[in-house]
């Protein structure tokens, strides 16, 4: 199957034919980001996905051309995945303890606190 002429750009259809260019195992362990001056750029996994697509960059290259324009893509380039940290659930927030709370007295902690707030602390 060739992708090619009117349609979607072409960084969009180099991107969804990452996956049939490289196969499930591989996919799953890397993305295809961007494409700019020809050059597709993909995040992998670790230093040891990265090391394995740099010596197939050649097959991998040729795999994809035969799926979108040959002029497409001209090179490859692996980046290690920035991990990403989870959303924060709300009840973690609400654990903080606020030092405030640890003044007996109530009108000296609603002091303290009022006067965090107009300092911006």
């Amino acid at each position: 199957m060739k992708f090619s002429g009117g349609g979607p750009p072409q960084e969009d259809l180099v991107r969804a034919a990452w996956p049939l260019a490289v196969g499930k195992k591989i996919a799953a362990h890397t993305r295809a980001v961007s494409l700019a001056g020809g050059r597709l750029r993909v995040e992998v996994d670790d230093e040891i996905w990265q090391g394995h697509l740099i010596t197939l960059a050649g097959q991998i290259l040729k795999s994809l051309r035969d799926i979108v324009r040959p002029e497409a893509v001209a090179s490859l380039e692996f980046r290690l995945r920035i991990p990403r940290l989870p959303p924060q659930l709300a009840a973690a927030r609400q654990g903080a303890s606020d030092e405030a709370d640890q003044i007996a007295d109530p009108v000296f902690r609603h002091l303290y606190k009022s006067s965090r707030k107009r300092s911006g602390a």
